[in-house]
């Protein structure tokens, strides 16, 4: 087994990454973050933010705009991920159906170059620029245990070795156990 295994192995049964996350309080955890960002950050764009929007330039009106859009798409995403994940974790959902899910809830890959980079990002409001950065990182760490859970599958029982097979072979021929 590599590092890179997503299930688990005991004697008995695998383990399932997917399984075992959505019902766990790393999850629950995870969800509730998610959730709050959503609702600080709605709060934040129908109130404070649309009067500091006011207060900018002109040139970063059009940035706040964008940037805002960008906010929003990337939060409705995440939210819908959650929300299937929730929705296997209280069984309204198999792994398979919310993996069916997936091509309507579709998780965009963060910008090549990140927005956090440019001096027109600089000119927008602190709290924006912070609701920004947190999306990201909230959003990348889902992509993360989107790609485990979508990778999620028992490994194939192991095949018996040739060598053991033909001293099976031999022991059931000679009378052996």
């Amino acid at each position: 087994m590599t590092e890179f295994d997503v299930t688990f192995r005991d004697e008995r049964h695998w383990v399932s990454f997917g399984e075992s996350y959505v019902a766990s309080e790393g999850f629950r955890t995870l969800f509730r973050e998610g959730m709050l960002l959503v609702e600080e950050t709605a709060a934040y764009l129908d109130g404070e933010g649309r009067a500091e929007s006011r207060l900018i330039s002109r040139d970063a009106t059009l940035a706040y705009a964008s940037e805002s859009m960008r906010l929003t798409t990337r939060l409705m995403q995440i939210a819908s991920w959650l929300l299937v994940q929730r929705a296997v974790s209280e069984g309204e959902l198999t792994l398979v159906q919310a993996q069916e899910e997936k091509t309507r809830v579709k998780l965009n890959e963060p910008e090549r170059i990140p927005a956090e980079s440019s001096a027109t990002f600089a000119a927008l409001p602190l709290r924006l620029q912070d609701l920004v950065r947190r999306s990201r990182r909230l959003h990348t760490r889902i992509l993360h245990l989107d790609q485990l859970i979508s990778e999620d599958r028992p490994a194939p029982a192991p095949l018996e070795s040739p060598v053991t097979a033909q001293f099976g072979r031999l022991r059931a021929a000679f009378g052996g156990e």
